[in-house]
C-alpha cells in the first residue's frame, strides 16, 4: 500500500489528505466506550493515517485522542507523530483575551499537549461581529506559539474575505463538500486558490449513504433507518439536492466507476473530493471500537491511492447525473448558510 499523501497547511503543518472525523464518538451516533474508542485508534496510525479532526463540543473527542496520543508518543522514539486538529466553538458572548485564552487551555489539557496544531474556529451568527475579536486573540495566540495553524470551520466566502483582509492568516476552512453539496466549487475555491487557503472538507461519503449499501434500496424515511445524526443529516442534503431517485442515479453511476477500478463506491466519492481544486484534505468519520472499521480504512486508503485515477469517462459518467440536481447554493446559499438559517 502506497503512504497516505500529505499536505503542507501554510504554517507548515503537514496533514494526511484523508483525515479521521471524530465527530462519531459526540453522542449523536450512539454511546462510546472511550477506553475501546482509544484502543481503536490504533488500526488507523498503523495504517497511516495519523490525522485527527475533534472539537471542543464532541463530547470526550479531545480526552481520547489525548489518551490514544500518550500512549502512543511512549511506545518508542522512532514513531511518526500524530495531527491533532480541534475546533473552537464558542457560545456567543465577550470574546476577550482571557475567554479564549480559557478554552484554548481546555483544550490542551484534554489533549495532553503543549501547543494545538491546529485550531479550527467556528462562530454562530455573523450579526455579532465579535467573532472578528476572537480571531484577534487567536492571531495574537499563533504568533506567541500556543497554535500552529489557525483555520475556520463553516464560514462562507464573504466573510472569509473580511478576515483575510484584516490581515489574519487562516490556513483552511472546513466546509461540507461532496458529490451532493458543490457549494465550495461556486465562489469559495477560487478566493482559497488565489490566497493559500485549503478546503478541509467533510459530509464527502453523505455519512455512509454514498456506498453500496443504499445502492437499489428503498428511501429510508423513519428514525429507524436514519438513526445517527450523519444519516438524518445528510438524508435531508439529499431531499434538498433532487431527492432520492435522482441519488439512485448517481449511486448507479459511482458504482460503475468501482467496478472500473477495483473499489468501492467510498473510494470513488472520496477521490472526486480529493482532486477538486483548493481541496488539501477529506474528513472521514472513524468508527472507533465499531464493527466494520478494517473495511472503512481499506477505502480511505483507496481513495488517496496514485492507483486510483477516475477518468474522463467516469467523470462525464457522473457529472451527467449531478447537472440534473438542484442548485444548493440557491436553495440553501453559501458554505455553512445551513447553521445560520
Amino acid at each position: 500500500m502506497s503512504p497516505v499523501p500529505k499536505v503542507r497547511l501554510s504554517g507548515g503543518l503537514e496533514v494526511c489528505r484523508v483525515l479521521n472525523g471524530m465527530w462519531q464518538v459526540s453522542g449523536a451516533h450512539g454511546s462510546v466506550d472511550n477506553a475501546k474508542a482509544v484502543e481503536a485508534m490504533q488500526a488507523y496510525v498503523d495504517a497511516g493515517l495519523t490525522t485527527f479532526d475533534m472539537a471542543d463540543i464532541y463530547g470526550p473527542a479531545e480526552e481520547i485522542f489525548g489518551k490514544f496520543n500518550m500512549k502512543w508518543k511512549s511506545s518508542g522514539d522512532d514513531i511518526p507523530a500524530l495531527q491533532g486538529l480541534t475546533k473552537y466553538v464558542p457560545s456567543p458572548g465577550p470574546m476577550g483575551r482571557k475567554v479564549v485564552e480559557k478554552a484554548l487551555q481546555r483544550s490542551l489539557t484534554r489533549m495532553q499537549v503543549d501547543s494545538l496544531d491546529c485550531v479550527q474556529f467556528h462562530w454562530w451568527d455573523y450579526r455579532d461581529k465579535r467573532y472578528l475579536d476572537a480571531l484577534g486573540h487567536l492571531s495574537d495566540l499563533q504568533q506567541e506559539g500556543l497554535i500552529q495553524e489557525l483555520a475556520l470551520t463553516n464560514f462562507d466566502t464573504q466573510r472569509l474575505e473580511e478576515i483575510t483582509n484584516r490581515g489574519i492568516r487562516i490556513s483552511s476552512n472546513q466546509v461540507q463538500y461532496s458529490l451532493i453539496d458543490q457549494r465550495p466549487a461556486a465562489k469559495m475555491e477560487h478566493f482559497c486558490l488565489a490566497n493559500n487557503i485549503k478546503l478541509l472538507t467533510y459530509g464527502t461519503l453523505a455519512g455512509g449513504l454514498l456506498s453500496e449499501r443504499y445502492l437499489g434500496k428503498p428511501e429510508p424515511t423513519s428514525r429507524a433507518e436514519l438513526s445517527t445524526a450523519s444519516l438524518s443529516k445528510y438524508k435531508n442534503m439529499i431531499d434538498s439536492w433532487g431527492g432520492w431517485s435522482l441519488f439512485q442515479d448517481l449511486l448507479v453511476a459511482l458504482e460503475a466507476a468501482a467496478r472500473r477500478h477495483g473499489c468501492s463506491v467510498a473510494s470513488v466519492a472520496t477521490r472526486y473530493v480529493l482532486d477538486r481544486p483548493a481541496v488539501g484534505g477529506v474528513i472521514v468519520g472513524c468508527r472507533l471500537g465499531v464493527a466494520g472499521a478494517g473495511q472503512h480504512i481499506s477505502d480511505s486508503l483507496r481513495s488517496c491511492s496514485p492507483d486510483l485515477e477516475l477518468s474522463v469517462e467516469d467523470l462525464d459518467a457522473i457529472q451527467a447525473v449531478t447537472r440534473r440536481s438542484g442548485d444548493l447554493m440557491v436553495l440553501i446559499g453559501d458554505c455553512g448558510d445551513e447553521y445560520r438559517r
